[in-house]
C-alpha cells in the first residue's frame, strides 16, 4: 500500500487518538518541570514483523515537532525481544504524553503484520493471494490494510465505494445475478465487480454475467478444483475466483492448491495480538 495516498487518513486517525487520550491536558506530565529533556528507547518483548512507523512519527509531528524520532528498524522486519525498534530524544513532557499513543499504533499495526506473515508463510509456493476484509477495527482500516501488505498478504478493496461486492442478500433484492450485475455495470461503469456463489448454476450465471471476480462461498477443495478447471476453460483465465467462507488454518493450504487466485480471511484483521512493547528512559 501507498502510504503517499492515504497521508490525511494518518494524521486524522493519529488526531482522534491524542485527543482521546489528552483531552484537556496531560496532568501527570505536568509533574515534570517544562524544560526537562529526556532520552528514551523503545524495545520489543517479543519476536515480531515491525509496521506502523508513519503512525508513530505522525504522533509526535501532532504533539512537538520538536521531538527527535530515530529509527533503529524498518516497517516489515522481524525483530527480536529486547530489540531497540526506535529512539526519542526532547521534551520529557512531550515524550512521557505520547508514549501510549504510538504504542497504541506500533504494536497493534505490528501484531496485524506478525499474523499476516504467519499465514502467508502458509501458503508459501502457491500462486494464491490471500486478502484481508471489512472487519477491521473502526478508525483504522487504512492503518491496519497497511500492516496486511507488510505482513506479506494483499489487499481487498478498502470499503464500500471502490468495488462491488454482490452478495446472497443483494443478489436477492435486485432479482438475480444478471439483473445485479448489469444494475452495477450501469451505477460504476469501469468498478470491479465481484459476485458471490454458491452453486456451480451460479457460477456460470455470473461469468456470462460479466463478473470480474467470483467468490466461491463455502466450496469444499475438491469442489474448488472443478471450479478453478471449469473457470478458467470458459474464461481462459479472466475471471478470476476467490475462496471464501469455513476456511481454517488446517485447510487453508488445501484451498490454496486448488488453484484459485485469491482467499479471504477475515482473521487477518480481527484477530490480531498487539506485540509487546515497552518505552524505557535512558
Amino acid at each position: 500500500m501507498d502510504l503517499s495516498l492515504h497521508q490525511n487518513d494518518i494524521q486524522t486517525a493519529v488526531a482522534n487518538a491524542l485527543l482521546e487520550d489528552i483531552g484537556s491536558g496531560d496532568i501527570t506530565a505536568q509533574l515534570i518541570p517544562a524544560d526537562n529533556q529526556a532520552h528514551a528507547r523503545i524495545i520489543s518483548r517479543e519476536r515480531a514483523i515491525v509496521a506502523g512507523s508513519a503512525w508513530v512519527n505522525e504522533v509526535f509531528r501532532q504533539l512537538d515537532p520538536t521531538v527527535e524520532v530515530i529509527w533503529r528498524v524498518t516497517d516489515g522486519q522481524w525483530v527480536r525481544p529486547n530489540q531497540t525498534l526506535f529512539e526519542l530524544k526532547g521534551s520529557a513532557r512531550s515524550l512521557l504524553t505520547g508514549e501510549r499513543c504510538a504504542l497504541n499504533f506500533l504494536q497493534s499495526l505490528s501484531g496485524t503484520a506478525t499474523l499476516c506473515r504467519q499465514y502467508a508463510n502458509m501458503v508459501a509456493g502457491t500462486q494464491v493471494k490471500l486478502l484481508d476484509t471489512r472487519k477491521t477495527i473502526p478508525g483504522l482500516r487504512i492503518a491496519q490494510k497497511y500492516a496486511v501488505s507488510v505482513g506479506g498478504c494483499f489487499n481487498h478493496r478498502i470499503g464500500l465505494f471502490d468495488a462491488f461486492l454482490i452478495k446472497e442478500n443483494h443478489i436477492m433484492a435486485c432479482g438475480g445475478i444478471p439483473q445485479a450485475i448489469e444494475q452495477a455495470q450501469h451505477i460504476a461503469p469501469g468498478k470491479p465487480i465481484e459476485v458471490e456463489v454458491e452453486t456451480f448454476e451460479q457460477l456460470d450465471m455470473a461469468i456470462e454475467a460479466g463478473a470480474n471476480i467470483i467468490m466461491l462461498d463455502n466450496f469444499s477443495p475438491d469442489a474448488m478444483t472443478k471450479a478453478v478447471t471449469h473457470t478458467h476453460s470458459k474464461t481462459g483465465g479472466s475471471v478470476k475466483l476467490e475462496a471464501s467462507g469455513g476456511i481454517t488454518n488446517a485447510t487453508l493450504r488445501a484451498y490454496a492448491e486448488t488453484g484459485v487466485d485469491y482467499i479471504s480471511i477475515g482473521a487477518l484483521t480481527k484477530d490480531c495480538k498487539a506485540v509487546d512493547l515497552s518505552m524505557r528512559l535512558v
